[in-house]
């Protein structure tokens, strides 16, 4: 992980961010808040992980961040601010234009699922040079072609991966071969949708340590969504706990799996088993609100046990515990306030 004691600027913000589904179902309009007024500050150099159960708003936060907005999905509400070129700029009016210049040269997208990336007909080196040459549109074939063997090269990747077709490669590998297309232009920032679903635990961390060798050596930014905490406590330098479409809490990876502050953060860090330990694991209880229905207040208090009657009536602001340490719980700022 990388060493969190140096001031760094901050690359990608958020300001009250809203983006929610807006369906039309057998005439009655039905708002799914998959993304409900976040504030995020991603920083230069590090990476930022973003952790809850399915259905919270994690993909939906980063198609936002990538600022791929397309219906059923809307940008309700919000800014949307990448730091290029030492200047902020607000990406959230762009033309389809600009936001394709900024793809793949200041930030891409690792999606869930390598197969979606490829041509199943195509083989990878094709896959290669179509994207890159829409975005290098002044080097010619053989440049590209260049190009796309020496970042093959230089990731580890066999030699001949470029000569064969999607379905002759094992999922790990073509998961590496995505990750390899989405640096090859060297972005600033690298989105990556669990990035390890459905991958054994070794080849996991092949895909994992790829991701980590390549955020060292260009120095970039990763945010990477995974509900699997083990994989958040190797890799990542801060995570945001997400619930029912909001950041409930945020810190170091230390502060989060040392000193968990939300009572949601902590049943997901006490279920993780331990060597040694073959006592039951307790999980939350109950199920996750429909993004469509959110309960009033905090939408986490229909399943903790520690709810209070402010609890059901308003959501509570983050309480400051430490610099980088916040979280959203009555709970905590009252132990904080009294």
């Amino acid at each position: 992980m990388v060493d969190m004691t140096a001031t760094k600027q901050t690359i990608l913000r958020t300001q009250d961010l809203q983006a929610f589904y807006v369906l039309e179902m057998q005439g009655v309009q039905k708002v799914v808040k998959a993304v409900n007024e976040i504030n995020l500050q991603i920083r230069e150099n590090e990476i930022y992980g973003i952790a809850g159960e399915s259905g919270c708003g994690k993909t939906t936060l980063l198609k936002t961040l990538f600022n791929d907005i397309v219906p059923p999905l809307r940008l309700i509400d919000g800014k949307i601010y990448y730091r290029i070129n030492s200047t902020e700029v607000d990406v959230t009016g762009m033309s389809a234009e600009e936001k394709r210049k900024l793809r793949m040269e200041f930030i891409s997208y690792i999606p869930q699922g390598s197969m979606s990336v490829f041509n199943p007909v195509q083989r990878i080196r094709g896959t290669f040079e179509d994207f890159i040459g829409s975005h290098v549109t002044e080097k010619n074939r053989q440049e590209i072609y260049e190009l796309t063997y020496q970042r093959v090269v230089d990731l580890g990747l066999p030699k001949n991966v470029l000569d064969v077709y999607p379905h002759q490669l094992s999922g790990g590998m073509r998961q590496r071969v995505t990750i390899a297309l989405a640096s090859a232009l060297n972005p600033r920032v690298m989105i990556g949708d669990e990035p390890t679903t459905a991958l054994d635990v070794v080849v996991q961390r092949g895909v994992i340590q790829m991701l980590t060798d390549i955020q060292k050596a260009l120095k970039n930014t990763i945010i990477m969504v995974t509900h699997d905490m083990g994989v958040h406590a190797n890799v990542s330098d801060r995570i945001g706990i997400m619930y029912a479409g909001k950041i409930v809490e945020e810190g170091t990876t230390e502060q989060i799996f040392a000193e968990p502050a939300h009572p949601y953060t902590r049943f997901l860090i006490n279920s993780l088993p331990k060597f040694g330990d073959k006592s039951v694991r307790d999980s939350v209880p109950g199920s996750p609100p429909s993004l469509a229905d959110l309960p009033k207040g905090c939408p986490f208090h229909p399943r903790c046990p520690h709810v209070k009657d402010i609890c059901r009536q308003q959501m509570p602001d983050f309480t400051q515990l430490d610099a980088d340490h916040k979280a959203a719980c009555w709970l905590v700022g009252e132990q904080q306030h009294g």
